[in-house]
């Protein structure tokens, strides 16, 4: 994993490249060149990201971002917010002062973030914001919001685990569990409400009763006291949607620890390799679902968006209604061999 701290440079390896804009389903595509501004002058890049430290997920996001920039001919200046959202509003005026022609987001908190994004307005610096989402207030602010489809893609999560809920317990009722990132957090509510739609409207899915959701920080570590406290407490536990592979390890030590791990139905988001690898090599084991997001991709095409933003395209040509959404894949026991990478960590 790249341990990434404070401001990194990447400097331009390829000075002449295309770019290729695609929109998000239904969208239009647009090409621009991407080794220089609007002035003229190479493309400087600001990427404010929310955290780095203990997430393989956030630095295969920024590798994603770095890739590109340096196949684009652009330069990328990092900074690392380590998960406070007053660093990051600092940081993205630091960008601003540094000379970037657009900045990449990754928000620690969406609405939290205001000094960030008005700091951006005031300069009249396009905004491209990654993985995490601006409130409704803030978003109007921003040329382009690139993620998966957080809501249909939990939706999808939730579907698949009420299948395999319907293969085990049939009409039984099951006792669940989600463990999310942060309280309040506009992902964790997203993919918070997908999975109980996406299970909801899975016709005769066993009737599910849904324990307070608990809170991992997207980290591995973080998951596991919450986990093991709700396992210890409610030993019937059926289901545990993870929202994110990252807190995985720490969810399935914490149901260990509780005794009942092996007992546990577990769906999963991030689509990383090491799970698809797990549930090939143990297709009866208690994760029977992942679904991916693709950060790579989202690095990839958030760097795509900046440069394209820098230059002077406009939103409708690369980004229809400030929103592209990533193609993901859902990964079981069944399919994984089909997704599986070995190269990739997601």
């Amino acid at each position: 994993m790249r341990a990434t701290t404070g401001i990194a440079t990447v400097t331009a390896l390829a000075a002449s490249l295309a770019l290729t804009a695609c929109g998000s389903e239904g969208g239009s595509t647009a090409g621009t060149t991407a080794d220089s501004g609007a002035d003229g002058e190479p493309v400087t890049i600001g990427f404010s990201q929310r955290r780095l430290a203990g997430s393989d997920w956030w630095a295969t996001l920024l590798q994603g971002a770095e890739d590109k920039a340096a196949e684009l001919g652009a330069e990328i200046i990092v900074t690392d917010a380590g998960g406070d959202t007053v660093k990051q509003n600092s940081d993205v005026q630091t960008l601003l002062t540094r000379g970037a022609d657009a900045i990449i987001l990754n928000p620690h908190d969406p609405t939290g973030v205001a000094g960030a994004v008005n700091a951006t307005v005031r300069d009249d610096v396009p905004l491209v914001v990654v993985n995490s989402n601006l409130s409704e207030d803030l978003a109007p602010n921003q040329f382009c919001y690139v993620a998966e489809d957080q809501t249909d893609v939990a939706a999808q999560l939730g579907a698949a685990i009420a299948e395999k809920a319907k293969e085990r317990w049939g009409d039984e009722p099951v006792t669940a569990v989600v463990i999310g990132g942060y309280s309040g957090e506009t992902v964790t509510d997203l993919r918070h409400t997908g999975v109980m739609e996406g299970y909801e409207n899975v016709e005769d899915a066993p009737e599910i009763t849904y324990l307070p959701i608990r809170y991992g920080e997207w980290l591995p570590d973080r998951a596991l006291e919450p986990m093991r406290d709700v396992a210890t407490a409610n030993p019937d536990l059926d289901i545990v949607f993870s929202l994110s592979d990252v807190m995985l390890p720490g969810i399935e030590k914490g149901l260990q620890d509780a005794g009942v791990h092996d007992q546990v139905l577990i769906g999963s988001y991030d689509g990383q390799m090491a799970v698809l690898k797990q549930m090939m090599e143990n297709p009866d084991g208690p994760v029977q679902v992942d679904a991916s997001n693709e950060p790579y991709k989202q690095g990839q095409t958030a760097v795509e968006m900046a440069v394209a933003a820098a230059q002077g395209e406009s939103q409708e040509e690369v980004c229809p209604g400030g929103e592209f959404f990533i193609e993901t894949f859902l990964a079981t026991p069944d399919n994984a061999e089909e997704y599986y990478d070995p190269d990739r960590q997601f």
